[in-house]
């Protein structure tokens, strides 16, 4: 592989990853709405993945990258935070490749039809150009290769934000983080359904499945309040796709 593409801007977010990354990294692995919530949806839209390459982008502190190593894949994984891409590396060691690159930019270093499969888990919610992100996916994926990736709900964002959004643009909005210890400021990018699904299409990709995932028993153990605040409305939203 060649070096990584630098973005023309700095990737969004990456100040407010520096002050959460070490403690993401401590209580990702049992925080009920990643453990207990969007993890366990999205690993189960993933084909079988032992012998297979892997993509894990924007792997944040290595969370699926490690997981998708026990489930006998070959990983790469890149994130854009460089204490993100320190504290993947920590906890894979040699196990797989960590690169720090930004999906704002070309994933130039990747060679084409490389890959089986791509994750994006809670990425894609911090980029704004989908369509050349996806087409990057798409190129680097052999063909029948599987695309797998997870964001907050569209809904769900613009219920939260509609009193400064335009539901048919695509908008900077800003959520405060409470969960990894003091509070911050996480901006991200909201968009209309539209804007989810037909970048992906015109990128080549087919539509498989889409999952609006319920919280697991383990939620309700953990978070009774936030269970059922789930169970009645969406929190994320999980899709696979296959290349064309």
């Amino acid at each position: 592989m060649s070096g990584p593409s630098e973005p023309s801007e700095k990737p969004m977010a990456q100040d407010a990853y520096d002050q959460l990354a070490d403690a993401y990294a401590a209580r990702v692995g049992t925080k009920p709405h990643n453990a207990y919530y969007e993890r366990p949806a999205t690993l189960s839209l993933l084909p079988a993945v032992k012998d297979k390459r892997v993509l894990d982008a924007g792997c944040g502190p290595g969370v699926y990258a490690e997981i998708l190593v026990e489930m006998g894949a070959e990983v790469v994984a890149f994130d854009a935070n460089p204490k993100m891409v320190a504290l993947a590396r920590e906890r894979l060691k040699e196990r797989a490749q960590v690169v720090a690159a930004s999906l704002d930019a070309p994933l130039a270093f990747l060679a084409d039809e490389f890959f089986d499969v791509v994750t994006a888990p809670l990425v894609m919610d911090y980029i704004r150009d989908w369509r050349a992100a996806f087409s990057e996916f798409r190129r680097v994926l052999g063909p029948g290769g599987v695309l797998v990736f997870s964001m907050e709900h569209p809904m769900m964002k613009f219920f939260d934000h509609r009193a400064e959004s335009n539901y048919f643009q695509v908008d900077r909005v800003s959520y405060t983080w409470r969960g990894f210890g003091p509070p911050v400021q996480v901006p991200s990018y909201r968009r209309s359904l539209g804007e989810v699904f037909n970048p992906l299409i015109e990128a080549g990709f087919a539509l498989d499945k889409v999952l609006e995932p319920l919280p697991t028993p383990a939620f309700k153990e953990n978070d009774p309040e936030d269970y059922e605040k789930l169970t009645r409305e969406p929190g994320f939203m999980c899709i696979r796709a296959c290349r064309v």
